[in-house]
């Protein structure tokens, strides 16, 4: 039934927030400095100490700048992590803007095949404005940047620099984002109307031009390059005349993702169960993304497993819930937003999913953790925000942030159970692009 306000509800509510005398004083001080700073708990510095039982050796950070593209970060961090380790060079790194210029291809190529899968379905239907509404963007998974690693191989970060349009992709998104959604609409209507001589040729057309706009924005990635490095020791390397592919399989031969699952824990979904994000593949006929959902104690037990074998995880997360970027702090206790606004706003995790409050926003790598007697105390984050925010660019996080707002982490399938293993070959249930997981 619809409810219509009155005046004689209004002034009730007044009188209700004007007779507490407490009201007044937290509203002055919300008002003035803000909700979050208002409600910020001091008490997280005490309890959140940056010192952990398993540390791998770090140093430096990335930052991914005003982009979506934390997924391909954390992804060459666990890479170059795994380089510095194997070749005492810690301070490393691989190029985001050379897996960056050929997702923008691919990811284009997949465009063009679901709206061409999906032009019998009308234009506003929900599974096309999905479609078009992701047109351009610039966010992602683990398996997407897995899948560009092993089609395109990887760079130095010398070899193929960050541009104002790597570091700044709004521009390029949008103008990239407008040119999918007309070609779509060329697309739809060759396939509804039959042309199926034309489809291949004005796709390639298509092609051609999205190309043509991203070695503009972003540069031509190179076909060869000279791996040149001094490694921990100051030791002199030198190997000239390597292809992508070629530098992959010599320095890291030894990754194969298909080792890897990821593993999610999504209460709102059944558990013990193999899921799959069709609507967000990037490369075809390559790495599907696949997401093996589990209680939270399987995640914890695999990364801490992984951390102690000396490799870094892949995770995503929830980052702009309870989390302060100048200390660094993820504590679900660090904004008391309950005792500021008198509001109960605890909601479960299913719920959350299942309202959408709940979200993967960020991906970010684990390099730490702090037990205490098989009890986790915090972990230590590396975030790619630059070496600004946090304690140099790393974050340290509380075990229930964790259980709250991890929702995935990547992981061999050794740290998996036997029943696990199985499960993870299949077979897949495809979720829409809709779905709380996407």
């Amino acid at each position: 039934m619809a409810h219509e306000l009155t005046v004689q509800e209004l002034e009730k509510f007044s009188a209700d927030f004007n007779k507490n005398p407490e009201n007044k004083v937290i509203a002055r001080a919300a008002q003035r400095s803000g909700v979050l700073e208002a409600s910020y708990n001091d008490r997280v510095q005490s309890e959140l100490t940056r010192v952990f039982s398993t540390e791998l050796d770090t140093d430096n950070v990335t930052n991914q700048k005003h982009s979506g593209r934390c997924w391909e970060f954390a992804t060459l961090n666990v890479l170059r992590h795994a380089f510095g380790k194997k070749y005492k060079a810690k301070n490393f790194t691989f190029s985001q803007a050379y897996n960056f210029f050929w997702d923008k291809i691919e990811r284009a190529n997949m465009f063009y095949n679901r709206i061409l899968d999906s032009a019998d379905m009308p234009l506003d239907s929900r599974q096309v404005k999905t479609d078009l509404d992701f047109a351009g963007s610039d966010g992602g998974q683990f398996q997407m940047a897995a899948a560009l690693v092993e089609k395109y191989g990887v760079v130095p970060s010398y070899a193929m620099p960050e541009t104002f349009n790597t570091n700044d992709t709004t521009g390029f998104a949008t103008a990239l984002g407008d040119k999918l959604k007309k070609d779509a609409l060329v697309l739809r209507h060759l396939k509804q109307y039959g042309k199926e001589d034309e489809i291949e040729k004005t796709r390639e057309k298509f092609l051609s031009q999205v190309y043509q706009m991203t070695a503009i924005a972003v540069g031509e990635p190179p076909k060869k390059f000279d791996l040149e490095y001094r490694d921990d020791d100051k030791k002199y390397h030198l190997d000239k005349d390597l292809t992508p592919l070629e530098f992959l399989h010599k320095y890291l031969g030894d990754v194969d993702f298909d080792d890897y699952v990821v593993l999610t824990n999504a209460p709102d979904h059944e558990y013990n169960k193999l899921y799959g994000l069709p609507a967000e593949d990037n490369i075809e006929g390559s790495i599907r993304i696949k997401l093996l959902n589990v209680p939270m104690e399987y995640l914890t037990s695999a990364a801490i497993a992984q951390l102690k074998d000396g490799e870094a995880v892949w995770f995503g997360n929830d980052v702009l819930r309870q989390m302060d970027r100048k200390t660094g702090y993820l504590d679900t206790n660090l904004y008391k937003l309950d005792d500021l606004f008198g509001v109960d706003f605890k909601m479960s995790k299913a719920d959350r999913l299942r309202t959408g409050v709940g979200q993967v926003s960020h991906a970010m790598t684990l390099v730490g953790v702090d037990e205490d007697n098989g009890e986790v105390r915090q972990w230590k984050v590396e975030n790619s925000w630059g070496d600004k925010s946090g304690s140099k660019g790393f974050y340290v996080m509380n075990n229930e942030w964790f259980n709250d707002y991890v929702y995935e982490v990547v992981v061999h399938k050794k740290y998996l159970t036997d029943k696990q293993k199985e499960l993870a070959e299949g077979p897949i249930t495809n979720l829409p692009a809709w779905d709380s997981l996407a």
